[in-house]
């Protein structure tokens, strides 16, 4: 799951929503990367992103989960309607779901920007070096590969370690 904020705080967004993502029924074996920061890659009128990824067992539906995700970023003031690619105190996106391939309305995984986002493939790739993503051909495609081929938007892993969850 990739988590992203570039507003009121951004440290604080991300730290919460973790917290709150661990509380979820069904979430279990919460592993979180560290942080890293980008710059916008829609409108670049806007401050930098602080972005992470979890990983984590989930025992229901993507599609519930996508819900309990679209709350917790509603509690941290987020709002509909807001410009494509803009500002927000908090963006949660189920990166990936396993080994599944969703295609429904609303809900696409893996993420379909995901082989553009370096602010998640890094991250990724910090939490597992042999991860292979998931394509709709049936296969897969090592996380590597996608990094070598994605633009970097600025990306710059912080000290400090994993994100993490009290």
């Amino acid at each position: 799951m990739a988590l992203g904020s570039n507003l009121d705080g951004r440290e604080e967004h991300l730290r919460r929503a973790v917290q709150d993502i661990a509380k979820l029924d069904g979430v279990s074996g919460l592993v979180c990367s560290s942080l890293y920061e980008t710059a916008p890659m829609g409108p670049q009128d806007q401050p930098d992103y602080l972005n992470a990824v979890c990983r984590f067992d989930y025992t229901g539906t993507a599609r519930v989960l996508m819900g309990q995700l679209q709350a917790i970023e509603r509690e941290h003031g987020r709002q509909a309607g807001g410009r494509r690619w803009g500002e927000r105190p908090l963006d949660l996106d189920i990166a990936l779901f396993g080994e599944q391939i969703i295609n429904e309305p609303g809900l696409i995984v893996p993420h379909a920007g995901l082989a553009e986002r370096s602010f998640v493939l890094w991250p990724l790739a910090e939490l597992d070096e042999a991860l292979r993503v998931p394509d709709k051909a049936g296969g897969a495609v090592a996380i590597r590969e996608l990094q070598e081929q994605c633009q970097r938007f600025g990306i710059q892993q912080l000290a400090g370690g994993p994100l993490g969850h009290e």
